[in-house]
């Protein structure tokens, strides 16, 4: 479900000069977005809709938001992966991954909605 939305996002980007050189953050970003709203978000329930827009700012910064129908959740109490106790846990990397791979970072809507924006 991921891959063809994440390719037809990045063809656009690159349509219309978003990403220039930041394709590769900006792609890992929103795969793990994407695949968090999906699994974490829905619960990988079929019914339930991921929405992802994208726009160019005024600045040329690539804005990406994406939504899921989820119940939310806190993203400060999601458990820091880099810590020795969450190392060899099986989930728990893909918001420090967008964190690291997006300028900016931020969840409205209880957690349900998530801005992430890459500067030009």
């Amino acid at each position: 479900m991921v891959e063809p939305v994440v390719s037809r996002a990045l063809r656009v980007m690159a349509e219309h000069g978003c990403v220039d050189g930041q394709s590769t953050a900006a792609e890992l970003a929103l795969r793990e977005a994407l695949a968090n709203a999906i699994v974490h978000g829905n619960k990988s329930e079929s019914r339930k809709r991921v929405q992802l827009d994208c726009y160019q700012e005024s600045d040329g910064t690539l804005l990406l938001v994406v939504q899921d129908e989820g119940h939310g959740f806190d993203p400060a109490a999601v458990r820091d992966p880099t810590q020795p106790e969450n190392l060899t846990r099986a989930t728990g990397r893909g918001i420090y991954l967008i964190k690291h791979f997006m300028d900016e970072v931020e969840y409205r809507n209880r957690g349900r909605e998530l801005r992430m924006r890459k500067k030009k």
